[in-house]
């Protein structure tokens, strides 16, 4: 999968470090992914939600930060569009940005 873009998972670990092997580690398996659909999503990551309009949700260090995509699937693009607190996703809505 084509991850657009990096630079937001360097920034969030810079500010917070104990992010960063999680964030690596969702990454580098989510590159290398082939995903068709969510749920050869959900054989990589097990913990992963749809929460609708493309948008998927994935817990990062044992539920402690949340990341949020937009999976393309058909041209195999997977857009970052939220990386935060457990609390702060819980305050923002998710569905729309």
């Amino acid at each position: 999968m084509r991850i657009i873009t990096k630079k937001a998972i360097v920034l969030f670990y810079m500010k917070h470090a104990d992010s960063k092997t999680a964030l690596e580690e969702w990454y580098s398996k989510t590159h290398k992914a082939d995903w068709n659909n969510f749920a050869e999503i959900k054989k990589d990551f097990k913990t992963v939600d749809a929460i609708g309009n493309n948008r998927f949700v994935f817990n990062i260090k044992g539920n402690q930060y949340r990341l949020v995509v937009i999976i393309i699937f058909k041209i195999k693009m997977v857009y970052i569009r939220f990386i935060g607190s457990h609390a702060l996703y819980d305050k923002t809505d998710c569905k729309n940005i």
